[in-house]
């Protein structure tokens, strides 16, 4: 069972096996013996908050050991028996430690959590408190600062936003966390989808003063489906308690309507806005005041509600403890998947406790509250100011005690590998020193120095979303063991489909031509873009055939300009951006049946392909084309020409017979297929993309646009002009809600009419209101809308 977050150097070389290196564990130990003579390792880790490495800094030799501890390959259960392991010590405060037990704590005390949210709810902030609080770092680093340590990238610190996640490793009462930082904007979805893929827990984080709502609703449901994707459970962390408007009874009520979650309130905000003070535990009837003279927020009071000096306080309290405790009681009543999880404590209210709920201990309270939690019918909800330091320390409390260790999650593939390595490679950088690092989460097995493995997906080098195992024999082991072999019509063996659900990878909404400062510099170029591609799969590259141009594809204007951006920083080359484009898409509206024939002689030998298929709307929207076979077409002909046929249907539906654009929204049928001996591939795959292209020109065709989800935060007094140019814009407006003192506009606009949009609101509010977009669907245009984009496009065209 996967440990801890790993990065590791991947051979550039085109090739199935891939070997590792690490650092040898004797340097390890020879450290860790120079100190112990010289001075006390100060990084307790199972102190309380706050021992770091302050004092030790200077010592080389303290973060020689400190940074080879962090890159130290982890092992699960069935790998730990390494001899050099068990006999290095490490030197923790006055206690000896063995090395074993630092770098790989037991499986039970590991957390593998991620920080999500829509942007500006304040992820990052928590995350650097986050870090502090656990000694990680020594000082309080601020985003406006541009001194964090998750927002490393130049672009990051500079607009004050996450772009890529940042995975850090920290240590918190005995607990291992490794905790990723994802990004908030939409442009950046996928960084989210792939962290969140190999996670077992999270944590949500919302703007108190705006709940679900904040900037954009649509953003936050799209990270929460991702986690109810990925079966994740969350703990709820309404932050910003102390900003001007903050409501915590409006934020709990917002996450039940807008995310149908059932809230489990365990803590209390002790005042609001101005006056928030700190936070009350509803479990254990306590108050934490946090220390106004601190300037970090590591002091603060943790106190007994008393009768004497919290009176009201401690009735709102019990009365939350009483509603959270009836929660589970009803649950049990009407839900099984709770009764299922809960007849202890459905006992102990029905029984001792019946009269008085006040007595229920709040271990078996907390012990309820997790296992509800991890069956993800409920989630907890805290409270807390990151950036005014309050309320960070119990949110760790509440990871270690609700959020599940990996050993609790159930893997149904794992049974297939039998112990053998299974990995998934769900993040790639590059570094200027050391190539490509990968970050792969181990699900089992060991990686041990000099392993040569074998990528199940691809012949080549190791890209997002791609699984690692041992040998190709461990993958067609499992394949057996998974019962999968020969389908119909000769399905070929499933051995390399036996991989484990990478990340959806969403189109591109823009598109834009990039060029070179010069021709010399287009190799540069390719090899800058080629790294990029490797580390975002949501940025696309292509080629446009006609004009020879290289054509970027990107999920927003911001993507591109940060793309662009760092072409320019990171490998030195002043690019030049074509006009930014919109990426359509196309399909047909009939059913359509055509043949072709490619009948030719090579060398000395006939090549010879007949085709005939037909071209019809599909039933449900698809982004990829579906095929079916008639009856009539030969297995053993399918079973040899399979992989040739899907990729003819691949090319053809790359370029629509109107714009150029991807063809979607289509289904085909093989109704006949003749080939004679000896014909090579390459022409079963030529003859079958002409037939498709023949049948997708006789069709009527229809252009698709990208219809964007939008929703606009504006002041009441702006909000009349706001809606006039929405409606300039083809906008359909589906909503307006009252958020305070603002309206809250939601809506449906064109991709094509929103370019440029900031620069337009920022004119009609005085810089007043805020906006968000991500992308809902593609229409149909209207035949005029149509028809006017078709003749200012005609003859100029880009191919994707």
């Amino acid at each position: 069972m996967f440990t801890n977050w790993k990065i590791f150097a991947v051979n550039h070389q085109k090739t199935f096996n891939v070997h590792i290196n690490t650092m040898c564990y004797c340097q390890i130990k020879a450290n860790l013996r120079r100190l112990k003579t010289q001075l006390p390792l100060t990084r307790n880790y199972s102190s309380p908050p706050g021992v770091g490495l302050a004092g030790i800094a200077e010592r080389k030799e303290v973060l020689t050991c400190i940074a080879a501890r962090d890159r130290l390959l982890t092992r699960n259960s069935s790998g730990l028996e390494n001899a050099r392991l068990h006999v290095c010590t490490g030197i923790v405060g006055r206690d000896v430690k063995s090395l074993h037990s630092i770098i790989n704590p037991p499986v039970a005390k590991i957390r593998n959590i991620g920080i999500m949210a829509h942007i500006d709810a304040g992820k990052t902030t928590t995350t650097e408190r986050i870090l502090y609080y656990s000694g990680y770092t020594r000082s309080l680093g601020d985003v406006d600062d541009g001194d964090t340590v998750t927002d490393f990238m130049a672009q990051e610190r500079e607009r004050g936003i996450t772009i890529q996640s940042a995975a850090v490793t920290l240590d918190w009462k005995g607990y291992r966390i490794n905790l990723i930082d994802t990004p908030g904007h939409v442009d950046f979805t996928l960084e989210v989808e792939r962290c969140l893929r190999v996670l077992e827990g999270a944590v949500a984080v919302f703007d108190a003063s705006a709940g679900v709502e904040g900037l954009t609703v649509a953003q936050t449901l799209t990270v929460w489906r991702q986690a109810d994707k990925h079966r994740i459970p969350r703990i709820c962390f309404l932050n910003k308690m102390d900003k001007t408007g903050a409501s915590f009874d409006y934020a709990v009520e917002s996450i039940r309507e807008k995310l149908k979650a059932k809230p489990l309130i365990l803590q209390l905000p002790i005042g609001e806005a101005r006056t928030f003070q700190g936070v009350v535990d509803v479990v254990n009837k306590e108050k934490l005041v946090w220390n106004s003279n601190s300037d970090d927020g590591k002091d603060f009071e943790r106190k007994p509600l008393s009768e004497a000096s919290d009176a009201e306080l401690l009735k709102e309290t019990i009365e939350a403890r009483n509603s959270l405790i009836e929660q589970f009681f009803v649950a049990y009543i009407c839900t099984s998947a709770v009764a299922d999880l809960d007849d202890e404590f459905a006992d102990l209210v029905l029984g001792e406790f019946s009269e008085n709920f006040d007595l229920v201990p709040a271990e078996k309270l907390q012990a309820a509250v997790r296992r509800v939690t991890l069956a993800q019918a409920a989630v907890p909800v805290l409270c807390g100011s990151a950036l005014k330091n309050k309320g960070v320390q119990p949110l760790l409390d509440a990871v270690t005690t609700y959020l599940p260790s990996p050993e609790e999650c159930q893997y149904g593939f794992l049974q297939w590998y039998k112990g053998d390595l299974c990995a998934l490679a769900f993040k790639v950088l590059h570094d200027k020193q050391r190539g490509p690092l990968v970050f792969l989460r181990i699900y089992s097995g060991a990686l041990t120095p000099q392993l040569a493995i074998h990528n199940i997906n691809r012949n080549c080098t190791t890209a997002t979303g791609d699984t690692i195992v041992s040998s190709k024999s461990s993958a067609l082991a499992a394949a057996r063991r998974a019962g999968r072999g020969e389908g119909k019509h000769g399905k070929k063996g499933e051995a390399e489909s036996l991989l484990l659900a990478g990340v959806e990878i969403p189109e591109p909404v823009f598109f834009c031509t990039i060029e070179p400062p010069s021709v010399a510099k287009q190799p540069d170029l390719d090899h800058a873009l080629e790294r990029l591609q490797r580390e975002d799969p949501s940025l696309k590259v292509k080629l446009d055939p006609d004009s020879g141009q290289t054509v970027l594809c990107g999920m927003g204007e911001l993507h591109i300009e940060i793309i662009h951006d760092r072409i320019k920083r990171e490998y030195g080359l002043e690019t030049y951006l074509g006009p930014l484009q919109v990426a359509y898409r196309e399909t047909i509206l009939n059913s359509v049946r055509a043949t072709d024939t490619l009948d030719r002689v090579l060398g000395d030998k006939r090549h010879f392909v007949r085709a005939e298929l037909e071209v019809r709307p599909a039933e449900e929207p698809c982004a990829v084309a579906t095929i079916e076979y008639a009856d009539c077409v030969g297995e053993d002909l399918l079973q040899a020409s399979r992989e040739a046929i899907e990729s003819a249907i691949h090319s053809a539906c790359l370029q629509g017979p109107l714009l150029g654009s991807p063809v979607q929204d289509v289904a085909m049928t093989l109704h006949s297929l003749e080939i004679h001996p000896g014909t090579s591939t390459t022409m079963v795959t030529a003859c079958i993309s002409r037939c498709i292209q023949k049948a997708l020109k006789k069709a009527d065709k229809q252009v698709l646009e990208p219809l964007m989800s939008l929703e606009v935060t504006v002041s009441r007094e702006h909000l009349s002009p706001v809606l006039a140019d929405l409606a300039q814009r083809r906008g359909n407006i589906q909503e307006i809600q009252s958020r305070q003192d603002n309206k809250v506009v939601i809506g449906f606009v064109p991709l094509a009419e929103i370019m440029g949009y900031s620069t337009v609101l920022r004119t009609l509010t005085s810089g007043s209101a805020t906006f968000a977009l991500e992308l809902s669907t593609y229409q149909a245009m209207s035949p005029q809308d149509q028809s006017t984009l078709l003749n200012r496009r005609s003859g100029l065209a880009h191919v994707l």
